[in-house]
């Protein structure tokens, strides 16, 4: 296996420990580290396939990222929100 192999399997790993984590009620669905999780992995896993290509994976892991990447502001936003509702009685 060269370097982008393994990349691509560290990534694979960093999703399937996030998906495991939710399914063990480790992690919320809304949780950061599971956001992290989802995103670096699928990063790693995009670079992976810009060496080891394939279009299916590569179009997969590009809408992993977009989604998480709005998964994640959508959870800041809220999280914002609630610390100002806090505020305002």
């Amino acid at each position: 296996m060269d370097i982008f192999q393994w990349i691509g399997f560290v990534g694979m790993a960093f999703v399937v420990t996030g998906y495991l984590f939710l399914q063990l009620n480790k992690y919320d669905i809304h949780s950061i580290q599971y956001q992290l999780l989802n995103l670096v992995g699928a990063i790693l896993l995009l670079i992976s396939l810009c060496v080891h290509f394939n279009l299916g994976s590569f179009i997969i892991e590009v809408f992993w990222i977009a989604i998480t990447i709005f998964g994640i502001f959508k959870n800041l936003r809220k999280r914002k929100n609630e610390k100002i509702d806090t505020f305002n009685p």
